[in-house]
């Protein structure tokens, strides 16, 4: 009876010293936000606002507590509370969501001030639960962003293999778990959450790269995006731009660049809003040039980007966007092996010219229903062309002049997409599904033809009635629906099921030429070969995605998701002698499963642990073969050599040192990362001679890469290093041959310093790549532009100020 008696006392003080914070949630309307989140201490707790939006934390110990509550379609409001004796009651009236805040450059504290991110459960209309997220906040991260400088932009994204084929950003070639960096081919690309690429399904090379200046961050999601965006293997990668400012009616920004190999760029930002009218716009135009690191590299880049935002009433918001980006660039070609260990910076070709011409117009509507339930419609399209002018040899084949090949592809695309985004309270927990549409049609015109014997960049066919190489019509057909939805069990674990219908209909029409030459050169049979056909795909594809939230702000995630990769009918015709394409060619087919931890210790650590596996079945790889007697010529074939399976650990690990001693807190601050992956990638059911147990090309089995960053008030200084292991570049796992479109790519690192001082109105920034001149390579290319090795540039020092007013 006494230990009862005392047990009953020791809950009654117990009690007594635990109380409450409860309130209720409106929007500025006064009207009742259902479902609405509510979390403490970072989701150490987590509860949903009821219908009518009132939450209640029961039994809480006194002291100092974060609350923080967000709600679809409005803005998130965030406050440190201090608990005492007595309860405390909230009401809280959450803003509609808009740009207000956004693009708007405010101090960040020590929890955010990483630069690098992940994506939330739910974000722009999209779904992201339980699946590998990666945000690369370009607002707070030192680096040459005039020069579009991937290796530096990119450095805390493991796994990535980052092509490098000029000194200048024009384009970027990053992949991923041995998936090519072709321009990015892999990845389903996108700007501000539209397509951006030559064509998703037939084409889906990136000639263009958003400038690094102007964008506000990069969102990448791993091969679990395909439900949503698209079936390829490599993910979804979005350039996401900066946002109107919001604070007056016009901004204006300015930067000046300049630096080694006579680099000069001028990119000039304006932005505001009329909040009266509702109204705001964001647009900069970007001018680049430069002579380029070797002979034959000169290069002129214009950008030019414009976006306008009209709210339409008090729930819907319209936007119009308008891209266009002009270049023309000089190749200096590829080298043998041979001729880069000699001299990497010399050029055998002084007549290959590469332009383009992108536009890129989008419109946007967000409708928000009403508390629970959004709309979001994006229609986009495409008016671009890419032409390919010089000669296409092989690199030890002396160029003596003669007639050039010009390469020719137009684009002419369209689509759709609709999405529809609704908050449930199902027992007690607040529900999301996802439900979405898209249609997309692509017209792609290809020319390949003889041009003229000049040296300068004239694309104009000899013979356009009758073109010498080949002359087809790609029309390319895609509708879709997917939906996923997100079961929260509890206020920390989530299921996520998904699934993704396709129909796909990719065509070819045209002809391409048949020519037959006497030893002197001379045409002795020449006939056209017509061609016609088309392939439909019907498929359904799932996924499943799990999330238990930790104590803290920590997150355990696992998913398995289906992909599918159509074959690029543009490639069938190229008349290429370095790479042969098989015209039985296939589809690829697989999944990719993911398990991982991610989150932030006490704003310590940022760390994002995985494992990965993908399967691939029929991968399309490249096998090295060799021409008929009496040359013997090596050539690539491109063909569906084997299945692979392709698995690994990607580790980011970033800390805030300076933040582990409270005496060391303040003005200062140091941040060290490191990311890194292991990839074990291998091929089996092998449809080619020789390929069993090889290597999966393009899938570095070790890269690492690591960095400092240092901040005190307005001055950064960072130092980032990146390693590199040696790997294949095709299915026969050659080291070397005569043509150089085969072979190792070396092991290889690469140093960077980049620093930045800020005022109020005005910047100065400083960079240094390739701080210790490494010599090395990153691809071996079998056309444009090469063929052979594309040398990486040599040390160059840049710098830019800017202004703003």
């Amino acid at each position: 009876m006494k230990s009862l008696c005392v047990l009953f006392i020791m809950c009654f003080f117990s009690l007594n010293g635990q109380t409450q914070i409860s309130g209720r949630l409106l929007n500025t309307e006064s009207e009742a936000l259902v479902g609405a989140y509510v979390e403490l201490n970072g989701g150490e707790k987590r509860i949903v606002s009821d219908k009518e939006g009132r939450f209640s934390f029961q039994n809480l110990t006194p002291g100092q507590y974060t609350m923080k509550a967000s709600s679809l379609g409005y803005e998130a409001r965030e406050e440190k509370l201090e608990l005492k004796s007595k309860p405390i009651y909230l009401e809280w009236r959450l803003n509609t969501a808009s740009t207000d805040l956004q693009g708007v450059e405010v101090s960040a504290n020590r929890a955010d001030a990483f630069g690098k991110k992940y994506m939330s459960g739910v974000e722009n209309f999209g779904i992201y639960e339980g699946k590998k997220t990666e945000v690369i906040d370009l607002l707070k991260t030192t680096a040459n962003l005039a020069t579009n400088n991937a290796r530096q932009v990119f450095a805390k994204i493991p796994g990535l293999n980052i092509w490098e084929s000029d000194g200048a950003g024009l384009q970027l070639g990053i992949g991923g778990r041995g998936l090519s960096p072709n321009r990015t081919s892999n990845f389903n690309t996108r700007q501000n959450g539209y397509d951006i690429s030559a064509d998703p399904l037939g084409y889906p090379e990136s000639y263009y790269t958003p400038p690094m200046e102007a964008l506000e961050r990069i969102e990448i999601v791993r091969g679990a995006a395909s439900l949503q965006y698209g079936t390829q293997f490599g993910g979804m990668l979005n350039f996401v731009f900066q946002k109107p400012d919001t604070s007056k009616a016009f901004n204006l920004r300015t930067r000046l660049s300049g630096g080694s190999f006579g680099f000069l760029g001028a990119y000039a930002q304006v932005s505001g809003t009329l909040k009266q009218a509702g109204f705001s716009y964001f647009g900069f135009v970007q001018h680049r040039k430069g002579d380029g690191w070797r002979p034959n590299s000169a290069f002129d880049i214009t950008t030019a980007y414009l976006q306008v935002q009209q709210k339409l009433g008090k729930k819907a918001k319209l936007g119009i966007e308008m891209t266009a980006m002009d270049y023309l660039a000089q190749q200096p070609g590829g080298m043998s092996d041979a001729q880069f260990e000699r001299d990497p910076r010399v050029s055998s070709r002084a007549r290959n010219w590469f332009q383009v011409k992108w536009k890129l117009p989008a419109v946007t509507l967000d409708w928000q229903l009403n508390p629970n339930t959004g709309i979001n419609v994006r229609t986009f399209g495409m008016i671009s062309e890419r032409e390919a002018l010089g000669n296409l040899e092989r690199i030890h084949v002396a160029d003596l002049g003669g007639k050039r090949t010009l390469i020719e592809n137009q684009f002419r695309n369209y689509g759709v997409e609709l999405r529809l985004l609704k908050n449930l309270q199902v027992a007690g927990q607040k529900h999301t599904f996802l439900l979405g549409s898209r249609y997309f049609k692509g017209q792609t015109l290809a020319l390949q033809g003889d041009a003229d014997n000049g040296d300068g960049p004239s694309f104009k066919y000899l013979n356009p009635a009758d073109l010498e190489g080949s002359d087809f019509d790609f029309d390319n057909q895609n509708l879709a629906a997917f939906a996923e939805y997100i079961f929260r069990l509890n206020e920390r674990f989530s299921i996520t099921p998904g699934l993704r219908f396709e129909y796909i209909r990719t065509g070819a029409a045209g002809y391409y030429k048949q020519r037959v030459l006497d030893f002197a050169g001379n045409v002795i049979a020449d006939t056209n070969l017509v061609e016609s056909n088309a392939r439909q795909r019907l498929l359904l594809l799932g996924g499943l995605g799990l999330s238990w939230k930790m104590p803290g702000k920590g997150e355990l995630y696992a998913n398995f998701s289906q992909n599918y990769r159509a074959i690029n009918f543009t490639d069938l015709r190229v008349n290429n002698p370095n790479l042969i394409v098989d015209p039985n060619i296939r589809d690829e087919r697989g999944y990719t499963i993911d398990l991982g931890a991610r989150g932030n210790w006490r704003n310590r650590i940022n760390y994002d642990i995985s494992a990965f596996s993908i399967l691939y079945r029929d991968r399309i790889g490249q096998v090295l073969k060799a021409d008929q007697p009496p040359l013997f010529l090596d050539y690539r074939l491109r063909s569906n050599v084997a299945d692979a399976r392709l698995s690994g650990i990607e580790v980011y690990l970033e800390a805030d040192l300076l933040n582990f001693k409270r005496d060391l807190r303040g003005k200062h601050s140091l941040f060290a990362y490191v990311n890194g992956a292991l990839i074990h990638a291998r091929y089996f059911n092998a449809q080619e001679p020789g390929i069993e147990g090889n290597k999966v090309e393009q899938a570095p089995p070790f890269n690492l890469r690591w960095g400092l960053t240092y901040r005190y008030e307005q001055l950064s200084a960072a130092f980032s290093m990146a390693q590199v292991a040696e790997h294949f570049t095709d299915a026969t796992n050659a080291r070397r041959v005569t043509g150089a479109v085969s072979g190792v790519i070396p092991a290889y690192q690469i140093a960077d310093l980049s620093l930045s001082w800020k005022a109020p109105h005005y910047s100065l920034e400083l960079s240094c790549n390739n701080l210790f001149d490494a010599r090395y390579f990153t691809r071996r290319a079998e056309a444009y532009p090469g063929p052979g090795i594309i040398p990486g540039d040599g040390r160059g020092v840049f710098a830019t100020v800017e202004w703003r007013w």
